[in-house]
């Protein structure tokens, strides 16, 4: 590779250069200004590496391109994913600021591993070889690993971040296994030569598929590969919880759809129909594992995976507007995720923070605001009118209908009036019962993006968005896949 090569392949992914060279930034600062810095790296240093990496994206030729003989891809796909990764990595890096200091886990740390997290997220959007996509998902993993277990005197942070390493090792072995069996029959791991090989499939290749979206449906913890998710969720700290349960499931599934739609589109037959299963499974299971949860944090998890599941039936679809439902069904996902987590750490008492759903009781009563915004966030998560997660789901479901896959759309249907139970019990806890004991005053800054969140999915504001430039950007997002 010439300097000229190598110059305009670092240009494309400045955004990523720009993180990891924060990162290191930000770890020797730490190093050698010890725990008395840990606040001001955890604050101001670490949003600002993060708006300095999605400024980078400006940087970027408006056109994109291919970068590192064509491992690498800038596309308004991948630009518009990595804004919204670095979007809600800030939003959890600012709810970690006050739980750090009350748990005593104000590390230097902390902040470093979430940009790396992120820098990882941003190499898998991009990825358009296997050896790229495997580095991108090992550094986000190995980051997510070491951030479960980051409160090492608790016990069940302890055997979370356990769990994940173990489980997610076994999802590296079969991803890693279906990518050798890929490039075994298609003699290479770039995705363009891949899709020419492609075009006479053999019984090995769609193994190697298999495997490959096995491995990747792990990362958004699609079921039957969720069993990490209840027990992560709930013993990882709770701002770590909150990362979990948004940026890295967003690149993960655009992960998954730039993996099957560019060097898989003539085996769409095939890959249809183990998505199809994995959506109808993450579905049913969901929906009814929540049922019998009283843990807030393993109620999000299950919630979780029913969502996933909802993501998933768009793609079903293998069609542009499939693509385009799954963007607008995440988007929506994220930011409704993000605030229900904001108000579970905004509620606290003086012994430690409220995370059994019998604690929701009586919040109404005491804090009225609080109380509204987690009521529009879970009513708008549950798929209910006129509120921004019914359009989620419609745009979901409508790629599904559209390309005749009526059982999938009847039975997404279905899990969601399932899903409507656990919600409206938490709705019912917050506005009819009675408190047991008060909450103390909740952080600012938990407070405003609950508050925010709950006003991006009311429709008033949703919809002038939604109906003319979020679509269209969204549309063109999509349109760089085909």
């Amino acid at each position: 590779m010439d300097v000229a090569t190598l110059t305009a392949s670092l240009q494309l992914a400045a955004p990523e250069v720009m993180l990891a060279v924060g990162a290191m930034a930000l770890l020797m600062f730490g190093v050698f200004a010890g725990d008395r810095a840990a606040m001001l790296v955890n604050a101001a240093a670490t949003l600002l590496v993060l708006a300095a990496g999605a400024a980078a994206l400006f940087y970027v030729p408006a056109d994109g391109g291919e970068a590192f003989s064509g491992s690498f891809v800038v596309d308004p796909l991948a630009t518009y994913a990595k804004v919204l990764i670095a979007a809600m990595a800030a939003a959890a890096l600012v709810l970690s600021s006050t739980y750090l200091q009350n748990e005593k886990l104000a590390k230097c740390e902390y902040p470093v591993l979430v940009v790396l997290a992120v820098l990882g997220m941003m190499m898998m959007v991009s990825s358009r070889d296997l050896i790229a996509l495997y580095i991108g998902i090992e550094l986000q993993s190995l980051a997510l690993y070491v951030l479960a277990a980051f409160n090492r005197d608790s016990l069940r942070a302890s055997e979370a971040g356990l769990k994940y390493f173990v489980l997610g090792a076994l999802s590296s072995g079969l991803l890693l296994y279906g990518a050798s069996l890929i490039y075994g029959f298609a003699g290479s791991t770039q995705f363009t030569e891949i899709a020419i090989a492609s075009g006479e499939p053999s019984i090995g290749l769609i193994f190697g598929l298999v495997f490959l979206l096995s491995g990747l449906a792990f990362k958004i913890s699609a079921a039957p590969f969720h069993m990490w998710t209840p027990d992560v969720y709930e013993g990882a700290p709770t701002p770590v919880t909150a990362l979990f349960a948004a940026a890295p499931k967003l690149a993960a599934i655009v992960l998954i759809a730039r993996t099957l739609f560019e060097p898989f589109p003539v085996l769409s037959d095939e890959w249809r129909q183990v998505l199809m299963a994995i959506s109808a499974l993450s579905m049913g299971v969901g929906a009814f594992g929540a049922l019998a949860q009283t843990n807030i944090k393993r109620l999000m998890a299950y919630s979780s995976i029913a969502n996933m599941g909802f993501a998933l039936v768009p793609l079903c679809a293998g069609t542009l507007k499939g693509v385009e439902g799954m963007l607008i069904y995440m988007t929506i996902y994220v930011v409704t995720t993000t605030g229900i987590f904001a108000c579970i750490l905004a509620m606290r008492r003086r012994e430690g923070m409220v995370e059994e759903i019998s604690d929701l009781a009586g919040l109404s009563k005491t804090h009225p605001g609080l109380a509204t915004a987690l009521t529009v966030l879970l009513f708008s998560i549950a798929g209910v009118p006129p509120l921004a997660g019914f359009f989620g789901k419609l745009y979901a479901f409508i790629p599904a209908i559209e390309a005749g896959l009526y059982w999938l759309a009847v039975f997404g249907f279905l899990m969601t009036v399932v899903a409507a139970f656990y919600y409206l019990r938490l709705i019912k806890l917050i506005w009819f019962d009675e408190a047991e004991q008060p909450l103390i005053a909740a952080p600012r800054e938990a407070n405003l993006i609950a508050a925010g969140s709950a006003l991006v999915v009311f429709p008033i504001l949703i919809l002038p968005f939604a109906a003319g430039p979020g679509l269209e950007l969204i549309s063109y997002a999509a349109g760089s896949l085909f």
